[in-house]
């Protein structure tokens, strides 16, 4: 008899035309259901401020210059800024065309949307930090290359900070490392952050989140009753912070009055095998989750990708299937 098929809750709005989360895990033979959990908006005062410090030279070489590179950490920051881009015409547009600027990303997902959408009207930047898997990696990479692109302390041409495009809910981080202190002063690197897109959880996300995992859990019962549900489980992977406290609610993951939840063990709060298990993108989701709400993700992925994520299921199933002989 083969082995039951584990079905994974993707809390995120499928990607157009293409999904790598979609096709990783059907090719891995998996069934993939996509939950929307927010809604963003872009902060249009800040992308016009954005604009108009382009048409004013903020990137090109020269007395205007105010940024030597930029820094982004999510899809949504770069449509953003792609937004602007595409409002840009003129000797302005010409300019952009010919910059050589470093960009600095973490993560193949923001990698792939930069290339798609940024380099037509940026074709000579550069853009690093693709397989850096975290924000903590990309400020240590960003102070080992950056800082080498001007090697000399005392030469005329100072070294110009860094824009970092961020959503209103995000990590510090990058600007830490960059900025700290600790650091001596001729490697520090000024890092400004504007806020380019706000992020709430969508209208119905815990009513529709909710009717799936009983769908889910009436499926687990009837498979069980059929006596084929020893290898069946079900897994949600959460792509953000937002939406959390809707989705554990939903899985029954709460515990007290206090907030503790239930995460990284075996039963649930009836006493019960539990059969539904949490995967998050990276650190940030999964420090979240145990901060506001003390419950420990079952898979925390060592990088923020499709692969990352199924590596971390996979060792988690086989320890969980070893435990039970399966």
């Amino acid at each position: 008899m083969d082995e039951p098929t584990p079905s994974i809750l993707l809390l995120k709005t499928k990607s157009i035309p293409n999904d790598g989360y979609d096709e990783f895990f059907i090719q891995n033979n998996y069934t993939p259901t996509f939950i929307p959990v927010l809604e963003h908006h872009f902060h249009v005062p800040n992308l016009q401020s954005i604009r108009s410090q382009l048409t004013s030279g903020a990137l090109i070489p020269g007395p205007g210059r105010k940024y030597g590179g930029l820094i982004f950490t999510s899809q949504r920051a770069v449509e953003a800024f792609a937004s602007v881009l595409g409002k840009i015409d003129g000797a302005t547009k010409t300019q952009l065309q010919t910059l050589q600027i470093p960009i600095y990303t973490v993560g193949p997902a923001t990698h792939r949307t930069l290339t798609s959408l940024i380099l037509p009207h940026l074709p000579k930047a550069h853009i690093h930090g693709k397989d850096t898997g975290n924000g903590e990696n990309l400020a240590r990479f960003i102070l080992e290359h950056y800082n080498s692109l001007y090697p000399d302390p005392s030469s005329s041409v100072a070294k110009p900070p860094l824009l970092f495009l961020v959503g209103e809910q995000r990590r510090d981080i990058i600007p830490k490392t960059l900025m700290d202190d600790g650091l001596p002063a001729a490697e520090r690197i000024g890092v400004e952050e504007v806020v380019v897109y706000e992020t709430g959880v969508m209208t119905g996300f815990e009513e529709m989140f909710g009717a799936r995992v009983e769908r889910e859990r009436a499926v687990i019962k009837r498979i069980i009753e059929e006596g084929d549900g020893e290898g069946w489980v079900v897994w949600v992977v959460v792509f953000s912070p937002t939406g959390g406290e809707g989705m554990l609610k939903g899985l029954g993951l709460l515990g007290n009055s206090q907030g503790q939840g239930q995460g990284g063990s075996e039963r649930n709060e009836g006493g019960e095998e539990r059969r539904f298990f949490v995967a998050t993108i990276g650190p940030t989701t999964r420090d979240y989750l145990r901060d506001k709400f003390g419950f420990e993700a079952d898979v925390c992925a060592e990088k923020p990708s499709p692969e990352g994520v199924g590596k971390g299921i996979e060792r988690f199933m086989k320890e969980w299937r070893a435990k039970r002989g399966l």
